[in-house]
């Protein structure tokens, strides 16, 4: 890793929408753009773009099922940035409560990208 990889991964750590996209994406291995739309309550291209960001980031990977792209963490990229700290210090934001309460609820209903 360089310091420039480092650079950029502490960038895009910087936004919180990106943030309340990772601790997501730790809670499962993997979402749907459709499911992270629904679940952060945003619009699409809103939440792709947050996606790109993280992705050229070396953040997540990204592949296509169908018309819909799914995401998941770069485990690699998250070892520097220490997961744990992550996971531990944003239990205690009111957003990432409702993210996560969301994210229960959402997955209780068929999926959006699931559809034909």
């Amino acid at each position: 890793m360089t310091l420039d990889t480092l650079t950029q991964i502490y960038k895009s750590l910087s936004e919180p929408i990106r943030l309340r996209i990772i601790h997501l994406l730790m809670q499962r291995d993997s979402l749907c753009v459709c499911d992270l739309v629904e679940i952060l309550q945003l619009n699409q291209s809103t939440v792709s773009r947050h996606l790109s960001y993280l992705k050229n980031a070396g953040m997540v990977q990204a592949w296509r099922e169908g018309t819909w792209m799914h995401y998941a963490l770069n485990q690699a990229t998250l070892d520097p940035v220490n997961r744990e700290f992550i996971e531990s210090t944003m239990q205690d934001f009111a957003e990432i409560q409702q993210d996560q309460n969301r994210l229960i609820e959402h997955e209780k209903t068929p999926r959006k990208c699931a559809l034909p």
